[in-house]
């Protein structure tokens, strides 16, 4: 029997911007604040968020994809229903790259790899997922682009071959090596390491869904 489960986490005020990087007829890029939802919550104390300020400057906009509340970089939104049904297509055929880039706790045994691990909802600790039958397949590429031995950290690049809720987050733990910041599924170390998730969205590759043309946006990570 399936749980009533109710989400009880309240937003603290984002006093950041959000950054255009790219505006036309069709559609938005934007570079998201970590301390930012996606959508507005049910609680009006969750009203805030990426929606409810480019509604304001785009009345028609369109959420495409969602970045986690904690997560910043690079978001791309439509202008109309019709961008949006192009868009989403792309994204249902995984014809749109996504890069991201985060700093993980200690080393990793592997300077590069796969992390292929079914996520599936945790319907005992809301909002958590878990790893395990039943889920969802997911795979992650990574790549270690640094090491700091003396702070026990790795600076990693992830390749995201799906997109499934919370997948770099859980697929870091899984692996030992959480992401600095992560006060779902890190170690205390971890979590306290850093006063934000350090996760940062860096790359987005798409086709523009009126000219068929390839835009490459990137975000320099802000940690």
């Amino acid at each position: 029997m399936a749980r009533n489960i109710q989400d009880t986490f309240i937003a603290p005020p984002c006093l950041d911007d959000i950054e255009i990087v790219h505006e036309d007829d069709a559609l938005l890029v934007i570079n998201k604040p970590s301390g930012l939802l996606a959508l507005s919550g049910k609680d009006p104390r969750n009203r805030d968020s990426v929606h409810a300020r480019l509604v304001k400057r785009c009345p028609s906009i369109r959420m495409i994809h969602r970045l986690d509340f904690g997560t910043s970089g690079l978001m791309v939104l439509a202008k109309s229903k019709t961008m949006a049904t192009t868009l989403n297509r792309q994204f249902q055929q995984r014809e749109v790259t996504k890069v991201y880039q985060a700093i993980l706790w200690g080393q990793l045994a592997n300077a590069s790899g796969r992390i292929n691990a079914h996520i599936a909802r945790d319907d005992e600790n809301f909002p958590k997922m878990r790893i395990g039958e039943g889920g969802k397949p997911a795979q992650t590429d990574y790549q270690v682009l640094v090491t700091d031995m003396r702070a026990n950290t790795s600076t990693v690049e992830f390749y995201p071959r799906t997109g499934r809720t919370h997948q770099l987050r859980i697929h870091s733990a899984h692996i030992g090596h959480p992401i600095l910041g992560c006060d779902i599924y890190g170690t205390q170390a971890s979590t306290q390491a850093a006063s934000r998730l350090l996760l940062h969205a860096t790359e987005l590759t798409l086709k523009h869904p009126e000219t068929d043309q390839l835009l490459r946006f990137q975000s320099p990570r802000p940690f």
